[in-house]
């Protein structure tokens, strides 16, 4: 489990969203959701490469958060059903 920890760590940027090409424009959309709607902002040609690194980071971060708590649901029930085998066994 401290494996996916450290691998979070070591992630430097993250930004949320996604990064879309404006047709015929010097520019790129980037659109995220907060606060319950949509936000747009226009992010230059020369950034994109960058924002679009750190949109990959904070998936591979989600991505990693979810598979810490995979697992250590997977230890809870495990160390549930080793307590319901005990029970059973008490006379």
């Amino acid at each position: 489990m401290k494996r996916f920890l450290e691998r979070m760590v070591a992630i430097e940027r993250m930004e949320r969203g996604k990064l879309c090409p404006m047709t015929g424009r010097p520019h790129y959309n980037h659109q995220t959701w907060r606060n319950g709607r949509n936000e747009v902002r226009y992010v230059p040609a020369s950034e994109a490469a960058a924002l679009q690194k750190a949109i990959e980071g904070y998936r591979l971060f989600i991505k990693l958060a979810e598979q810490y708590a995979d697992e250590v649901i997977h230890l809870t029930r495990r160390e549930r059903e080793k307590k319901k085998r005990q029970g059973r066994q008490a006379p």
